[in-house]
C-alpha cells in the first residue's frame, strides 16, 4: 500500500458513490449506461470471488464488499426502482463485442492457467474497456449531466493514479505486471478525450462565472 494506491482506491470509491448519490437524489438514472454497470458488476464478481477463500486484510475485504454491493445496488436502482428513467434507446453498445474478446484473451495471456487466476485476468481485461458503453451513450446523446461528468472524471482519475502506483512500485519494489499495466494504460487512453472535454468545460464555466472588476 502506498499513497498513490490509496488515492486511487478513494477516487474509485468516490466515483461509485457519486453515481449512486446522483441516481438516488434525482430519482433518475438518465444518462447512465446500464450496460457499463453490468460489465463492472461482472468485473468485480470475477475478481473478488476469492473473498470466500483468501483473507488479505480488513481494508481489502471491506473495499471488495463495498464495490460489489454498490455496483449491484446501482443495477437494482436502474432496472427496478427507477426503470422508467433509464434511457434504453441510447444504451445500445453490444457488450458481447468486449466480453468475448476479454474472455479469450484471458485464456491466451495469463500468469497461470488456474480458475481464480483466469477470472482475475479476465476481470483486468474487461475493466479496461467496461466504460465503452457509457462513452458511446454520451456520444449518442451529445451531452452529459454535471454529476455524470464528475463520476467519469473520478473513475478516470482512479486509473490514472494506479499508473502512478505502478511506477512507484517499479522503482521501490521492482514490481512490474505487464497484464495490469497494459490494460490500465488502455483504460486511461479511453478516458483521455473525455478528460480534455471535462477540463475545457470546467474552465469555460469558471470564466463565465467571473465578475468584472
Amino acid at each position: 500500500m502506498n499513497i498513490f494506491r490509496m488515492a486511487a482506491d478513494m477516487s474509485h470509491l468516490l466515483a461509485i458513490f457519486i453515481l449512486l448519490g446522483k441516481i438516488w437524489k434525482s430519482r433518475s438514472c438518465s444518462g447512465i449506461s446500464a450496460r457499463s454497470q453490468i460489465l463492472f458488476a461482472i468485473v468485480f464478481t470475477a475478481r473478488y470471488l476469492d473473498l470466500f477463500t483468501t483473507y488479505i486484510s480488513l481494508y481489502n475485504t471491506i473495499m471488495k464488499i463495498t464495490f460489489l454491493a454498490a455496483t449491484y445496488a446501482t443495477i437494482y436502482l436502474m432496472f427496478f426502482k427507477f426503470r422508467s428513467t433509464y434511457m434504453k434507446e441510447s444504451d445500445v453498445f453490444r457488450i458481447e463485442l468486449i466480453l468475448i474478446p476479454a474472455a479469450v484473451l484471458a485464456l491466451l495471456i495469463n500468469h497461470e492457467f488456474a480458475p481464480f487466476e483466469l477470472l482475475w485476468t479476465f476481470s483486468i481485461y474487461l475493466e479496461a474497456v467496461a466504460i465503452l458503453p457509457q462513452l458511446f451513450m454520451l456520444q449518442a446523446t451529445g451531452s452529459a449531466e454535471v454529476i455524470t461528468a464528475h463520476y467519469l472524471f473520478a473513475l478516470g482519475s482512479y486509473r490514472g493514479l494506479y499508473i502512478l502506483n505502478w511506477i512507484y512500485r517499479y522503482y521501490t519494489e521492482s514490481f512490474f505486471d505487464p497484464i495490469v499495466v497494459v490494460a490500465g494504460v488502455v483504460q486511461t487512453v479511453l478516458y483521455a478525450d473525455f478528460f480534455y472535454l471535462y477540463v475545457t468545460r470546467v474552465v469555460q464555466v469558471n470564466k463565465a462565472m467571473e465578475l468584472p472588476i
